[in-house]
């Protein structure tokens, strides 16, 4: 339905009001400028750039849809993502490598676990085939394992690329304000306000695509809302260059079903260089990309959270491997040698590290599907970590969809 045109107040800065300029943010006021031809939308970003947090750091995987329930958002909004993302990339001449993936079982333990995610892939409509170890050799000569799951269609690109690409085609009708905070956004009859750096902005509806701050804004906005987002910083190490033959495609392990971390796994680049990692590590703040970015507030909030004092009980177990691995290279070599056994210290050299927000509920429980919410003319992203990337087109029409039903 189309969504009529607005006749005042005469100090509208734009129909929507877009917070965060990733890549979920920018396919969001895409979905919208597609939909909608009348509206007018502008993105606020504090960085001087898009995509500077999670979409800029990240592996730069196109996922398939192999880990989400069937029936979850995740694994709905990833199908058609993913075929939207391939389709833009073609289209902008944008770097893709469909190079596919195989999900390695070292034990007899992981096949079982192997075989439950195969399954998971063949509800989804994903195309995965259960190979023997021979097979694996075939395809990945320097891998180790009992059996694997092959998934020719995953992908690899450069969602920093690809959101540049999504920011240079709002125009006219989409603008992108960057090194703008934007602290709250509140309602004002039929209109919102956002508090920001530059001044106040008014529009008929809103989007809180906030990123590491998406709780925090959405408090600060009066939201009802009981999760909170903790960060979780991700370290890559890089195989020296002489060394990149080892690995082929990308390759990950069994991920273990009580986290939404699929383990330290390998990542060819559209670069041609490949990565290993990432880790999980608790950030110390939110945006930690390093030990030293340390935020005492953020550190004091951590320690003070029930909800996160719940989550370090249930997993100290899993929490202390992750920092070994971060603060031992041969910790982390010994876990990436289950998967290819001739890695050695000496051939990894550290890459970048990125920032995960992970929606955590009041009981300790990580939030596995993605979170999004409208409240009044807010429509908050409370939950989009991965495969958010992959299946940002299809999550930004997702959340038109919702902002329409405040516009109409």
């Amino acid at each position: 339905m189309p969504i009529p045109p607005q006749s005042g107040p005469a100090t509208l800065d734009a129909d929507v009001l877009v917070v965060g300029a990733g890549i979920v943010g920018l396919a969001t006021a895409r979905a919208l400028l597609g939909r909608h031809p009348h509206l007018t939308v502008t993105v606020v970003d504090k960085e001087d750039g898009v995509g500077r947090h999670q979409t800029g750091h990240n592996s730069g995987v196109v996922h398939t849809g192999i880990y989400y329930p069937p029936g979850s958002l995740k694994a709905k909004l990833v199908a058609s993502g993913r075929r939207a993302l391939v389709q833009l990339c073609r289209e902008r001449g944008l770097h893709l490598d469909v190079c596919g993936k195989l999900v390695v079982a070292t034990d007899e333990a992981e096949a079982e676990r192997l075989a439950a995610l195969a399954r998971h892939a063949a509800a989804n409509g994903v195309a995965a085939t259960t190979i023997g170890p021979e097979q694996v050799r075939e395809i990945e000569p320097h891998v180790a394992g009992v059996a694997a799951l092959h998934v020719p269609g995953a992908a690899i690109v450069d969602f920093e690329e690809v959101a540049q690409a999504i920011a240079g085609g709002l125009a006219p009708r989409g603008e992108i304000r960057l090194g703008t905070s934007v602290h709250a956004v509140h309602p004002d009859g039929a209109t919102v306000v956002a508090e920001t750096s530059a001044g106040p902005v008014r529009a008929r509806a809103a989007v809180n695509c906030a990123g590491l701050f998406a709780d925090v804004i959405a408090l600060r906005s009066g939201a009802t809302t009981d999760t909170r987002i903790v960060a979780f910083r991700g370290e890559y190490h890089e195989l020296i260059a002489s060394r990149r033959h080892l690995v082929r495609h990308l390759v990950y392990p069994v991920a273990d079903p009580r986290f939404p971390f699929l383990g330290v796994h390998f990542t060819r680049m559209v670069d041609g260089s490949v990565h290993a990692g990432p880790n999980a590590v608790l950030a110390l703040a939110r945006e930690g990309y390093r030990w030293r970015d340390i935020d005492r507030r953020e550190v004091r909030s951590l320690a003070l959270s029930p909800a996160v004092r719940r989550l370090a009980v249930r997993h100290w177990r899993t929490g202390a491997g992750e920092v070994a691995r971060s603060t031992s290279r041969r910790a982390l070599v010994r876990s990436l040698q289950r998967l290819v056994p001739e890695v050695e210290t000496r051939d990894l050299v550290r890459a970048g590290a990125g920032v995960r927000a992970q929606a955590v509920r009041p009981d300790g429980t990580l939030v596995d599907d993605f979170a999004i919410e409208r409240q009044g003319r807010v429509v908050h992203v409370l939950n989009a970590p991965s495969p958010a990337a992959t299946a940002s087109l299809a999550i930004g029409d997702h959340i038109a969809a919702l902002v329409a039903q405040v516009l109409i």
